[in-house]
């Protein structure tokens, strides 16, 4: 079973990967698809799509849902779905949720001095930008271009929903949009 797997949550850009373990990546989330044709091409058989659901950037989030959900429809295939939160090891993750806050497991948005790290060790874009707030308060936070601070899409495999209609999909938003219609 080939499994196509991305995410496009966190700063990072959108990770994607293949269960057959090949990986790539790009620097914004709108160009997931250049990472998937970069892995896939066009004579690739595909079993399946997992993808990362958030929480992170509202946006980058509803990119990798429509671009899931037009790859499930366009070529029939099941879509399964993971917590961003769950593509990392190696350590505690903490994604920066913008606004001086950041997403925590739980999930949960917060700031980052209402976590209690002492002795953790933590990986993510938001361990990066809070790293000095992190230490002071007793957190390792490795440096900044440690590998385990990008999102593994395969971790996303291991850790995802059952196998179902690309609409069962549902992002995992943790707090309101920025953005709200007119009244």
């Amino acid at each position: 079973m080939t499994v196509l797997v991305f995410d496009t949550a966190t700063t990072y850009g959108a990770v994607c990967g293949l269960s057959t373990g090949e990986r790539a990546r790009t620097a914004r989330a709108g160009d997931v698809l250049a990472a998937v044709d970069e892995l896939v091409g066009a004579s690739r058989d595909l079993d399946g799509i997992v993808v990362g659901r958030g929480p992170g950037s509202f946006t980058s989030i509803r990119i990798g849902l429509a671009v899931a959900r037009t790859l499930s429809l366009a070529l029939g295939l099941p879509v399964a779905g993971a917590s961003t939160l769950d593509a990392f090891a190696g350590g505690t993750p903490v994604l920066d949720a913008r606004r001086g806050e950041v997403f925590a497991p739980g999930p949960r948005a917060c700031k980052p001095h209402e976590l209690d790290v002492d002795g953790l060790l933590l990986v993510g874009d938001g361990a990066v930008r809070y790293r000095e707030a992190f230490e002071a308060a007793g957190a390792t936070v490795p440096p900044d271009d440690d590998p385990r601070h990008i999102p593994d899409p395969l971790l996303l495999l291991e850790r995802a929903g059952p196998f179902g209609a690309a609409a069962l999909v549902e992002p995992l938003y943790v707090r309101e949009p920025d953005a709200k219609p007119a009244a």
